[in-house]
């Protein structure tokens, strides 16, 4: 099966968000709209790609460092047979002073509300990303006041399958270490770690008092499981997440948020500590 890699641009104004008409319309010459899309040239970053995309497309020239939002893969019908999708999708901060112009590849742009997005013909991913972007905004805006304390959680195993170890970070609203700390969990894949992780910062959370907790991990798909994006069909992750699922129940509000792995280092470091530690 082939598959097709592109990036595409979320650029919001306030809630309204940004969609450009193609040119030239589909085979039965309906016009087709879509976020700004394009293709990653060969030696090119897809960073690099989305930047220059949207020089050649719509004029403007990125003077902020573009954040990647999700990466997100379908398959869409391709003639006869169908083809897998991978998109790369980056949230863009457009200069004050942008003025966007429309190039060969768009005829028109407009910002619309996510609720308008059912009275435009979109292209499908546009459509998926859309529907992910919509899910995460309704939970961000009834939450985002409420967090007050945030744990990074991460798990490490050595052979995945191997030798394995979580660790946590809980870090108060202030900045301050409420508590740390790492456990060696025996020989496990590295995704069941990092749901013991994320089990054990919940416990923790739930021992302090905290009534309201933002998780952080670097583990995207786990991320998204917890958001409700993806579903958890591993049935070796089932319990573990149901016995999550019930105690994040006990909490008032939560979040999760993705981050690198460079920005985890502390949840990294309990994790292989443990590890080491069962060791010697």
């Amino acid at each position: 099966m082939k598959q097709r890699i592109r990036v595409a641009g979320i650029i919001q104004n306030e809630r309204e968000i940004l969609i450009a008409k193609r040119a030239q319309g589909r085979v039965d010459g309906q016009p087709t709209w879509e976020l700004p899309t394009g293709k990653i040239k060969f030696g090119e970053q897809p960073e690099e790609a989305m930047d220059r995309m949207l020089e050649e497309y719509l004029g403007v020239e990125i003077t902020e460092k573009t954040e990647l939002k999700d990466v997100i893969t379908f398959l869409a019908p391709h003639g006869a047979s169908q083809m897998s999708n991978l998109y790369i999708i980056y949230r863009i901060i457009l200069p004050k002073d942008a003025k966007i112009q429309t190039a060969e590849r768009y005829s028109a742009y407009k910002y619309i509300k996510p609720e308008e997005v059912g009275s435009y013909r979109l292209d499908e991913a546009s459509l998926v990303t859309l529907e992910i972007e919509g899910r995460e905004s309704d939970r961000l805006r009834s939450r985002e006041v409420a967090h007050s304390a945030t744990v990074y959680i991460d798990g490490a195993s050595r052979g995945n399958p191997g030798p394995s170890g979580i660790g946590f970070l809980v870090v108060g609203e202030d900045g301050t270490v409420l508590a740390q700390g790492g456990e060696f969990i025996g020989f496990a894949t590295s995704r069941v770690a990092e749901y013991y992780a994320l089990k054990r910062g919940v416990e923790e959370a739930l021992k302090l008092g905290l009534t309201s907790v933002r998780f952080m991990g670097d583990n995207l798909m786990m991320i998204n499981q917890m958001k409700g994006i993806y579903k958890v069909k591993n049935r070796d992750l089932l319990p573990i997440y149901d016995d999550i699922q019930e105690l994040l129940g006990k909490f008032e509000a939560v979040g999760f948020t993705h981050v690198m792995r460079e920005q985890n280092t502390r949840a990294d470091y309990e994790a292989n500590k443990a590890i080491d530690a069962h060791f010697g």
